[in-house]
């Protein structure tokens, strides 16, 4: 069933963002198998923050849950297709927070490891803006087709 924001769902966009991301995903696991002899080395694909044993079972984790977001958008029914505006504000103020924080990222390891230009150990810098695109378009859809709560509309109820 649509609702009157049914035109305007991200769904399309929502499941591109999630391909890219299973795509890097299993990537990367072919690369830690050994299967992925045409990809980039390991080293490539992630920062070595969390160790790759710990970060596959998280990345599953998320591929799970913006799924069912996809899900739900596709289906046109959910918790997260009825918009809310202040939860539009709040995906907005954090996915750009993410966004702006991963170019930063960039920019520091462009200037820190020059050798890395363009593509050396930028895989999960772009991963990462491919994530917090999809929170970004979930909180442009929630933020543009919420009702607007405020004084005015309560004083009309």
């Amino acid at each position: 069933m649509l609702n009157k924001a049914g035109k305007n769902r991200p769904t399309l966009l929502l499941w591109i963002l999630l391909f890219l991301f299973v795509v890097r995903v299993a990537s990367q696991l072919l690369v830690a198998i050994g299967w992925g002899w045409f990809l980039p080395p390991m080293h490539h694909w992630y920062s070595g923050l969390l160790p790759y044993r710990y970060l596959l079972p998280v990345q599953i984790v998320i591929i799970i849950v913006y799924a069912e977001v996809c899900l739900s958008f596709t289906r046109g029914q959910g918790f997260l297709v009825a918009p809310r505006r202040t939860l539009g504000r709040g995906l907005l103020i954090f996915g750009s927070l993410y966004f702006l924080g991963m170019l930063v990222r960039y920019a520091v390891t462009m200037a820190v490891y020059p050798q890395r230009r363009w593509t050396g150990g930028s895989i999960p810098i772009f991963f990462h803006l491919v994530l917090s695109a999809f929170i970004l378009a979930l909180g442009q859809y929630h933020y543009v087709n919420g009702p607007r709560v405020g004084l005015a509309s309560s004083l009309c109820r």
